[in-house]
């Protein structure tokens, strides 16, 4: 087969490139990680694959190894051999849970977020702002989706409330899952050769959006609890699928902690932060400090009590995660100082 008939192939699952691997290598995509290995597509062929060595030796970074979304070379065989990742054009990733501090990687080479909340209880608006907060350094674009519509008789009041609370930028759609008509406008998010990551909750809908888009039930779905309208995992692992539209989704498992990683801008916030500039004294803690700026925005009303108290978890988190991740790299340096990922005001009074 030709190059240009391997990259056209290539194409299908999101190969932005144009030179193929030399030395006998090829190339693929990964849609899967399982405890015996992966799994690889190259646009025709699905297959297992295994890592090679240098990728499981200890003390590696985990980041380091193969994830679901990544183009990687390898050799093939029986079974074929994963020799090395390419270059990660964009990244999603968490903080992984527990205390010691890792990345723990979603997905890559993605260009769209899919955040998934229902519209029945599962609806959280904080919860939404986490995970924006987690994908606006990824370099894929948020889309925020509410599922179940079909369940609500109006939810101009949730649409309304999410507007209010979410750049204007961040596109929101309501939608029924199990409709096609309704998921018909996830079309400019799953174009040829374009790739998006659906995330949320247990209970969400992933399942349910992935089979409509499939035109299949192929994934597994669950009912949800009524008293929180959460449910159980019936996504087990990441994986990557091929759509109809030529577009590529990967699913995952619902997440029950989103920790985020230290290195968040919280530009999602970016009109709080220009409010207390704007505050008397540069070291106000935005409490009972005259003039400040914060406090009277929300005594009017131009700031929400609970957008605020939200901001201040997130950006306290981020800093708690930001000291971590420094100790961590101060270490690995030999103990030498690197440069905070976020400085701090100084202490003067205003002009």
């Amino acid at each position: 087969m030709s190059d240009a008939l391997i990259i056209e192939r290539l194409r299908r699952i999101g190969w932005r490139g144009s030179r193929l691997p030399a030395d006998g290598l090829r190339l693929a995509r990964v849609v899967a990680q399982h405890r015996a290995g992966y799994e690889l597509h190259d646009g025709e062929h699905l297959f297992g694959a295994q890592p090679a060595g240098h990728f499981l030796k200890r003390g590696l970074d985990p980041s380091a190894r193969p994830a679901v979304g990544d183009f990687v070379e390898f050799e093939p065989g029986a079974p074929p051999h994963i020799q090395q990742v390419l270059e990660r054009r964009t990244v999603l990733s968490r903080a992984a849970a527990g205390e010691r501090y890792e990345r723990q990687i979603i997905a890559t080479n993605i260009d769209y977020v899919l955040v998934l909340t229902g519209l029945d209880g599962d609806f959280n608006p904080a919860r939404i702002e986490r995970y924006l907060s987690l994908v606006e350094d990824s370099g894929a674009q948020p889309v925020v989706l509410l599922s179940k519509l079909d369940l609500l008789n109006d939810a101009a009041e949730r649409l309304a409330e999410l507007r209010a609370r979410l750049p204007g930028t961040t596109p929101i759609h309501a939608l029924n899952g199990k409709s096609r008509d309704s998921v018909e406008l996830l079309s400019p998010y799953l174009k040829p050769g374009d790739s998006a990551v659906l995330v949320g909750s247990s209970g969400a809908g992933k399942s349910t959006l992935t089979n409509t888009l499939l035109g299949t039930d192929k994934l597994a779905t669950g009912a949800v609890r009524a008293h929180d309208s959460r449910g159980r995992h019936t996504t087990t692992h990441r994986a990557l699928l091929q759509l109809p539209t030529g577009g590529c989704l990967i699913d995952t498992p619902g997440m029950r902690e989103l920790k985020l990683t230290g290195e968040e801008n919280l530009d999602l916030f970016a009109d709080i932060d220009e409010l207390a500039e704007t505050c008397r004294f540069a070291d106000c803690g935005h409490g009972s400090e005259p003039g400040c700026a914060v406090q009277r925005a929300l005594d009017s009303g131009d700031l929400a009590p609970e957008r605020w108290r939200n901001y201040l978890k997130l950006r306290d988190e981020r800093e708690d995660q930001a000291a971590t991740l420094e100790a961590r790299l101060r270490r690995q340096r030999g103990g030498r100082p690197i440069d905070r990922p976020h400085g701090h005001r100084g202490q003067r009074e205003r002009d």
